[in-house]
């Protein structure tokens, strides 16, 4: 959830929620203070709005001992004149905070109050009042009332008229109570929702951002393994997936760092080691040379060829060298052309054969694809590849009868290039790591085959670069294939220009060629 959808949500909740738990709280505060009040004063289906009226609570407190009283002092007025009926008439009274003052030819005979000269003083005469019963409101400096008058004849015809005072002051306990009550609850409604905010929002947010905080402290003091587990759908949530991205980059990044230093310490170990034999090599030649060992015309041509020969090995090996460098770094120059395949590879056999040729290992070469095939491609870096790869070949040839066989072969949108050896073959365990930089399934430092374990690294990142492909198959002790493909350059040719016949002899050599695997092509082998 978002930052702004709970934002809403939280202000719905701080709006509405309080709003509505008060108005159910203080229903039912009401509904259970109305029946009390029905039980203690009679007054039924009292609501908010008739408690809240003082006016109308009062009336009605006494509604029906002033029908009581109007009828006796109407129907029996000489009780009006017994005190003891008037005591225990304003003691029933006193339980509503009201009682009666009682009054014959405008004085007082009764007064069931306390402290109320004042009050009784100023009540109305009978004589400003109508023959009917009559009711008002009484207010000074101290006190406020709601007085009912009863108008009626003393058996010895004199005027009476007898008051029913209630204090405003002493409202019912229920309502006070009920007062009370709603304030409290809506004081404890809006603490809970507080909370309850509280909560939300430290949950939903401050607790990520601690526990993120906590994972950048482990990350600055290099902690690179401390997992942050935290996937939300909100901003913070996103935060915590990118930072948690972050730290799996950096662990790679470092352990890559590690990597690099473990794979420089040994190219270094190879290549100290691949310089030191053929060093030696030349300082044991060249010592011979200058002590005059090499005393015949024939012994000093060996000697020579024999530190050339070295000589070239070191040169190959800093090249590879640089070349390394400049992978690592993505820096490969490329020269990228267009290369008639035909051509070109019958160039490079030429080249290959005659090293082969010094070195007693046989070469066949099979060309499968169209003369007019074009491929886009950098010359010197594609060379390198197959030198690479028939440089292994020779390396690890172990039979006396050696033969290398290249063949260029036609797969729809690509060549296909095999350089199949006849030599030990590698182990089904190392074949899937030949291509990672550094590898040497001979691993034992004296191996007499050298190499610093880049060669095929190098071969790879040239042809992944020419948008191709390179894989192997081996079997111990039979030999190894290596393979790779680059797509060939179709020039597009306007349809009203395309040579029929052209295609069909295109059509034709493809069937021969693959009717006849081995039938050897126009440019076939050295």
């Amino acid at each position: 959830m978002k930052i702004k959808t709970k934002l809403i949500i939280s202000f719905c909740i701080m709006l509405f929620v309080p709003i509505t738990l008060a108005g159910i709280t203080i229903t039912g505060f009401l509904n259970i203070q109305a029946r009390n009040i029905e039980q203690t004063y009679g007054i039924k289906d009292a609501d908010i709005y008739y408690l809240s009226s003082s006016v109308q609570m009062l009336d009605h407190m006494t509604k029906k001992e002033y029908e009581d009283i109007r009828r006796v002092a109407l129907d029996n007025p000489d009780n009006m004149d017994n005190e003891s009926y008037l005591r225990n008439l304003n003691s029933q009274l006193q339980n509503k905070y009201s009682y009666i003052v009682v009054k014959k030819s405008n004085i007082t005979i009764f007064n069931g109050g306390e402290d109320n000269s004042k009050l009784v003083e100023d009540l109305l005469t009978y004589d400003e009042f109508s023959k009917e019963t009559s009711a008002g409101g009484y207010f000074d400096a101290t006190k406020k009332a709601l007085i009912k008058q009863i108008n009626f004849m003393f058996p010895d015809a004199d005027k009476g008229a007898i008051y029913i005072v209630t204090t405003a002051q002493d409202v019912i306990p229920e309502v006070k109570t009920l007062l009370v009550d709603s304030i409290f609850a809506v004081f404890v409604i809006l603490f809970l929702t507080a909370v309850m905010m509280v909560v939300w929002i430290y949950s939903s947010m401050i607790n990520p951002i601690k526990k993120l905080q906590i994972a950048a402290e482990n990350i600055k003091e290099g902690n690179l393994d401390y997992e942050l587990n935290i996937h939300g759908e909100d901003e913070i949530g996103e935060l915590c997936v990118s930072f948690e991205e972050m730290r799996l980059r950096l662990k790679e990044n470092a352990q890559e760092k590690i990597n690099n230093e473990k794979e420089n310490r040994a190219l270094i170990s190879n290549i100290a080691h691949d310089l030191k034999t053929p060093i030696t090599a030349v300082k044991g030649y060249s010592e011979g040379i200058l002590d005059g060992v090499a005393n015949t015309p024939e012994k000093l041509d060996k000697y020579v060829r024999t530190i050339y020969s070295k000589a070239s090995e070191m040169d190959t090996l800093i090249n590879e060298l640089t070349l390394y460098s400049k992978i690592d770094t993505n820096r490969i120059p490329y020269n990228f052309a267009k290369i008639n395949v035909a051509d070109y590879f019958m160039d490079c056999i030429e080249e290959i054969g005659l090293d082969l040729e010094s070195r007693g290992i046989g070469l066949a070469y099979h060309n499968y694809v169209l003369d007019d095939t074009i491929i886009i491609a950098d010359p010197e870096q594609l060379r390198r590849v197959v030198s690479n790869i028939v440089g292994n070949s020779i390396k690890y040839m172990n039979k006396q009868n050696g033969l290398i066989n290249i063949r260029i072969n036609d797969v729809g949108d690509f060549i296909q290039v095999e350089i199949e050896d006849n030599g030990r073959g590698i182990a089904q365990k190392d074949l899937p790591y030949i291509f990672d930089r550094f590898y040497r399934a001979d691993a034992s430092r004296n191996s007499a085959t050298g190499g610093s374990g880049i060669g095929l690294s190098i071969v790879k990142k040239i042809i992944e670069d020419h948008g191709g492909k390179i894989w192997a198959t081996s079997k111990e002790g039979t030999g190894t294939t290596m393979f790779f493909v680059i797509r060939k350059h179709i020039e597009e040719v306007p349809s009203d220009v395309i040579d029929i016949e052209d295609i069909e002899y295109r059509e034709n050599k493809t069937k021969k060629t693959r009717r006849n695997p081995e039938a050897k092509p126009k440019k076939e082998e050295l």
